[in-house]
């Protein structure tokens, strides 16, 4: 009889934000610097943050319920860095929809789509839902062990 084990190291990062604009903007700043502890190169920790920087706006704005907060995963595996963003709003999805050409806003998604190798959303446990990315390492990152993180149906953004 043949047993399957996962390596058992990964790291991860788990922290809950204020639903509101500056606790996204800390939640970006933490990150950051949680990659950078991590020895995660440059143009990687660089997108992470610009993906990172979209969903939590997108939390804030959102996917807000006055009085709850929103909570940032990280989990990095040897070639994967996994960027999750809980929300409590369940009922809205993130919009696909091509932005206005003289809009503001409308972008975001679009950028999330350009630099992750996959994003989507995973409903649950309510009254939660978690909108997440999985950024492509260069090679290894930090001499981590890859492990799977929970598994969500690849859905791929916007081209």
């Amino acid at each position: 009889m043949s047993t399957h084990q996962l390596p058992a190291t990964a790291r991860t990062f788990t922290q809950r934000f204020s639903g509101a604009r500056r606790g996204a903007r800390l939640a970006r700043l933490l990150a950051v610097e949680q990659l950078r502890a991590w020895d995660v190169p440059f143009p990687e920790t660089e997108h992470a943050e610009a993906i990172l920087a979209e969903l939590a706006a997108n939390a804030v704005l959102h996917g807000h319920v006055p009085g709850r907060d929103f909570e940032v995963r990280l989990v990095l595996r040897a070639d994967t860095l996994r960027i999750e963003v809980d929300d409590t709003r369940p009922d809205r999805h993130p919009d696909e929809q091509p932005p206005s050409p003289d809009g503001e806003s409308g972008r975001g998604l679009l950028i999330v789509g350009a630099l992750a190798g996959s994003w989507g959303v995973v409903e649950g446990p309510a009254p939660r839902k978690t909108v997440w990315a999985e950024l492509p390492l260069g090679g290894s990152a930090g001499g981590v062990v890859g492990v799977s993180a929970p598994a969500a149906p690849p859905r791929q953004g916007p081209p």
